[in-house]
């Protein structure tokens, strides 16, 4: 029994060794390696090539599917390419295995000692991080080093000898149990490494690895799918198609196992040699044979998971994917996603807002309290999502990125809410008390509002490009609407001293609604001083404890405080 427990918890310190240097990897350049992911979307062989070097950089197949998957979902690459970046993924993952099955003993302590050192030391720069991969590495070669010394005495087990010697070659029933292996130590990678060791010691028969090893990258691709059952229809096809390439490759070797075999065994090689020389050189043939195929998957996956379009009533997230929440860097990407979608729902609220004030139309008014109830749910999914980023994993630029998106989502909301007010304003002096604007009055309104929907896009490019030229443009942009807003307020002034009874009988509306879109303006706009102060001091002025709404007018000027009803400035 304790034979056993000392192989399973070696197999758990491999698996957790993987954990370790895949996210320390993601929280370094995680950023770098979603746009390598990102651009290879025309070549077809540029994208197997960064399916190769991403999944031997984290160290997981798994954590490349991850990525992958989650740009499809969110629409930022064809199925195509992604299946291609897969296939790549792949024979990333048969490279690492034969890299870590070299004599690297001598490496394990230094890897942990050095890792450890500036992990403690330096934790939340880039070298700390880079210290947690060295752990996670020194912990995967120790974990070989325990696999292979806990799996001799099994050797000598009579119980295990006639377990594994009921597989005898059936290749179908070999591929299921390495199925099952890479399933319980949720990696591919572990299941061969694992297969390897159990070959060398003499437990399994080459036929029975070489079916192991092919139900490993079943098992992987499983892994991937069950991972990817919370994407939308097309997240799910990067991992259906993956699996289809696996079952696949499976059916072609299937005739040429028993001329396989012989050949192999003519070899001077050692039974594990010949397990991952076989692994890479099955994963290498199949996806290279394999890779002219992504189209023709690409349009059977689309074909057997349909897009459904799922619409019940309040709007849910689309972008916020709660397994990426282990790699800040790709949250917080989401994240970004997420609020400026709730940027186009605040736009698309005063595009309707204009046609009220114009016509008067009750259609778009109900549209309008639609639209906030989806800005409202928006924007608690992505304050709850952010809040369960580790802020203390955090580097200095990811910090403020936070900072920034959270500060951003609360300007929306808040901005929701009050183009609603403005809504109910309208609809009681329009509607109710059948009062309309003088021509002039409209005309100014009109194209206050016209600058004002020009400002929140710039304030919304501000916020994802980070351009500093931008930010003063935008702040230019805002005194300029400031100077218009009270040219606007004093020439109505003047319609009053005219005795224009439009004006005079919306006068209170009139002067509030000025008001309103100035306080939007302000909102808008805080992007911009997010950006200028990150270049200039290097962080944001809003503390850690710090409230978000009070943030958010700490980066405002005095615009941003409401004033009472019907004062201009």
């Amino acid at each position: 029994m304790l034979t056993l427990l000392n192989l399973l918890s070696s197999i758990a310190l491999l698996v957790w060794g993987t954990h370790i240097v895949r996210t320390g990897i993601l929280r370094v350049y995680g950023s770098q390696l979603r746009r390598m992911l990102s651009h290879s979307l025309d070549n077809r062989l540029l994208a197997f090539s960064s399916g190769i070097g991403v999944t031997a950089l984290v160290q997981s197949s798994n954590a490349t599917a991850l990525l992958t998957t989650s740009f499809v979902a969110q629409g930022l690459m064809a199925l195509a390419p992604a299946l291609a970046i897969m296939l790549g993924a792949d024979v990333g993952t048969a490279l690492m295995a034969r890299v870590l099955t070299l004599d690297l003993s001598w490496l394990s302590p230094l890897l942990i000692f050095l890792g450890v050192i500036f992990f403690l030391s330096r934790k939340q720069t880039r070298a700390g991080q880079l210290g947690r991969v060295a752990i996670g590495l020194g912990l995967i070669i120790l974990a070989l080093e325990l696999i292979v010394s806990s799996a001799t005495p099994i050797t000598e087990s009579r119980g295990i000898k006639v377990l594994f010697a009921s597989l005898t070659g059936d290749l179908l029933l070999d591929a299921l149990v390495g199925a099952l292996f890479a399933l319980i130590t949720y990696s591919s990678l572990a299941a061969v490494l694992l297969t390897a060791t159990l070959a060398g010691a003499g437990l399994i028969s080459l036929p029975v690895a070489i079916g192991l090893v092919i139900g490993a990258n079943i098992g992987s691709g499983i892994l991937a799918f069950l991972n990817a059952s919370m994407q939308n229809a097309a997240g799910r096809r990067v991992a259906l198609g993956s699996l289809l390439y696996k079952l696949l490759g499976l059916l072609l070797v299937m005739p040429l196992l028993r001329p396989m075999v012989d050949w192999m065994d003519g070899l001077a090689l050692s039974p594990q040699g010949m397990v991952i020389g076989f692994h890479l050189v099955y994963n290498g043939l199949r996806c290279t044979l394999l890779l002219p195929t992504v189209g023709p998957m690409a349009r059977l996956c689309t074909w057997l998971l349909p897009e459904r379009q799922v619409d019940n009533g309040v709007a849910r997230p689309r972008h916020l994917d709660r397994s990426a929440l282990g790699t800040p860097s790709l949250a917080l990407a989401n994240a970004v996603r997420e609020t400026l979608r709730i940027g186009d729902l605040v736009e698309q609220m005063l595009t309707h807002l204009l046609e009220v004030l114009r016509h008067g139309e009750t259609a778009p008014g109900k549209e309008i309290r639609r639209l906030d109830d989806d800005v409202d749910a928006l924007y608690s999914a992505v304050k709850l999502y952010l809040a369960q980023v580790p802020r203390d994993e955090l580097g200095d630029h990811d910090s403020r990125r936070w900072a920034e998106i959270i500060e951003l989502a609360v300007n929306l909301e808040q901005a929701g809410d009050i183009i609603e007010r403005m809504l109910g304003k309208l609809q009681n002096q329009k509607t109710a008390q059948r009062h309309s604007f003088s021509d002039s009055g409209l005309e100014e309104l009109s194209s206050l509002h016209a600058q004002l929907m020009s400002n929140l896009r710039l304030g919304l490019s501000v916020f994802l490009s980070g351009d500093r030229e931008s930010a003063r443009r935008l702040l230019r942009e805002k005194r300029s609407f400031r100077a218009r807003e009270r040219r606007l307020a004093h020439a109505h002034v003047h319609r009053l001293h005219r005795q224009v009874v439009q004006s005079i009988e919306t006068s209170s509306l009139h002067l509030e609604l000025i008001a309103d879109m100035k306080r939007l303006n302000s909102l808008f706009c805080s992007s911009a001083y997010a950006v200028l102060e990150a270049g200039e001091t290097g962080a944001l002025h809003a503390g850690e404890d710090n409230d978000p709404a009070e943030a958010t007018i700490s980066l405002a000027d005095d615009d941003a405080v409401a004033r009472p009803p019907g004062r201009t400035a």
